[in-house]
């Protein structure tokens, strides 16, 4: 069995999102997809997967959590000075 850093679902009630990626991003969400249906033997749609994948993102992210805890507008006006970039923006973008 795979060692996804994604567990296994829980039981929900789905919901439809709608999102626009790059094709490659595409591609690369349907494969996880795939991997997962092979780890859990249960098929789920990128669209399911996308939620949990993205809260377990931002559990992950230290300084979101931190500028949460901290209270966000403290956040902000602090990381967004000149010359200074957020650590969430790749350097050639």
């Amino acid at each position: 069995m795979a060692n996804l850093k994604l567990g296994k679902l829980p039981d929900r009630t789905p919901s439809k999102i709608t999102i626009t990626v790059s094709a490659d991003l595409s591609q690369a969400l349907q494969d996880y997809a795939a991997l997962y249906r092979r780890a859990y033997g249960e098929s789920e749609t990128v669209a399911e997967l996308i939620p949990f994948m993205l809260a377990g993102f931002l559990e992950g992210d230290r300084a979101f959590a931190k500028a949460r805890k901290d209270g966000l507008s403290a956040a902000a006006s602090t990381s967004e000075k000149p010359g200074r970039q957020s650590a969430s923006t790749p350097d050639n973008a």
